[in-house]
């Protein structure tokens, strides 16, 4: 989850966008259609209808990039320029469908892969890819594992790219010491004078501070590889085959940053692993699945293709703990800062948020033979 912070650049209407932006981009035919597209909370996406001379139809999906949240917008298009190219090649020589297979950037007039309005928005457009559907929750093992196979696909197509070349346009997004840092400083500033009714919960992130550089400090020595992560590893980050319900295409790489395989896996297990909603009241309804866990296992060491290091593998369940954690610790921070980052509904909504992170985290502790135990079997098969 990331920033409700609203970009603050003057917002174009329908018809602007029509006249203005569509025909920056090399697009086929007359546009037909424009209207709102997707779920997402940070940019503006819609999708783009066009016919052409032959009566044909060509869809698109145009987005004005939030620079709120993301201030280099031309570092952020670098990252995705040199992915998706890297991918597109790896796909072709595997013999599947780039075009379907990965996403396909439409270029500006000019060459580039943004157009600037006179606002100072900043514009991307990408080609919609037909038959495809996108599912918000897990339903059911095999939906997780499905899309456990993509991420893993993904993150073995990505093995050999030089991670090191891509900017970090989050600067320490997963760098769980940092965002302890961060955690501390809230606590101390008590800003809005909530940590002494949060007492129990700064307990548990502060009784965790051993864990914290379990993964950046193996990065920093090198015995966990540099690798190409995604950053938001959400079961609606897929395309799905409408056909035949397989994973496709995975989709929003704004975050797509160099880190580690076990922050996309553990983000996975922390979204779709997790027995309750990401802000359910009752935790007593919260518990990680071992089910789910092995299902989103399964799939992303099938996807990961043995790409993987024995060191990777071995932590594959501290990564799942360390995101949770990071998580809740994050949703702590905002609610002592006075929810100024994350979206919130209701008053606590965020401490309600922290607190279902922890509940995980912890039955995950309780469990952490059985996960251990799962990942060894499963790598065996």
């Amino acid at each position: 989850m990331r920033g409700k912070m609203a970009d603050r650049k003057e917002q174009m209407g329908m018809k602007e966008i029509r006249k203005q932006v569509v025909p920056a981009f090399e697009t086929e035919g007359v546009v037909e259609k424009i209207e709102p597209h997707g779920n997402g909370h940070i940019n503006e996406t819609y999708r783009v209808t066009c016919r052409t001379e032959e009566n044909g139809i060509k869809q698109y999906v145009l987005q004005r990039i939030n620079t709120d949240v993301f201030k280099n917008p031309d570092e952020l298009m670098d990252n995705i320029s040199r992915v998706t190219s890297f991918l597109k090649e790896k796909v072709e020589k595997n013999g599947g469908d780039p075009l379907r297979e990965t996403l396909s950037m439409i270029p500006t007039k000019g060459g580039g892969t943004l157009w600037k309005d006179g606002n100072g928005n900043y514009w991307r457009m990408y080609v919609f890819i037909d038959g495809t559907v996108c599912m918000e929750n897990v339903e059911k093992p095999e939906d997780l594992y499905s899309s456990a196979l993509a991420f893993g696909n993904f993150q073995r197509l990505l093995a050999d790219f030089p991670a090191a070349c891509l900017h970090e346009v989050i600067p320490n997004f997963h760098h769980t010491p940092s965002r302890y840092a961060d955690f501390n400083r809230a606590v101390e500033a008590d800003v809005c004078k909530r940590a002494e009714g949060v007492e129990e919960e700064i307990r548990f992130v502060r009784d965790r501070e051993g864990d914290l550089a379990a993964i950046s400090s193996r990065l920093e020595d090198g015995s966990l590889p540099l690798r190409v992560t995604h950053n938001d590893t959400k079961l609606n980050n897929i395309l799905f085959d409408a056909a035949t319900g397989e994973g496709l295409c995975v989709i929003d790489l704004d975050t797509v940053m160099p880190g580690s395989s076990l922050y996309d896996f553990g983000d996975a297990i922390r979204f779709g692993a997790s027995t309750g909603a990401e802000d359910e009241k009752n935790l007593d309804l919260i518990a990680c699945s071992l089910e789910l866990f092995e299902a989103y296992t399964r799939g992303y060491l099938k996807g990961c293709g043995g790409s993987l290091t024995a060191q990777e593998m071995r932590m594959l369940p501290m990564g799942a703990k360390l995101m949770t954690l990071e998580c809740g610790m994050r949703f702590l921070t905002d609610y002592l800062q006075g929810d100024t980052y994350f979206r919130i509904h209701r008053e606590g909504h965020n401490l309600d948020r922290a607190r279902t992170q922890f509940k995980l985290v912890r039955d995950m502790e309780e469990k952490w033979d059985a996960l251990e135990e799962i990942v060894e079997r499963v790598n065996k098969e």
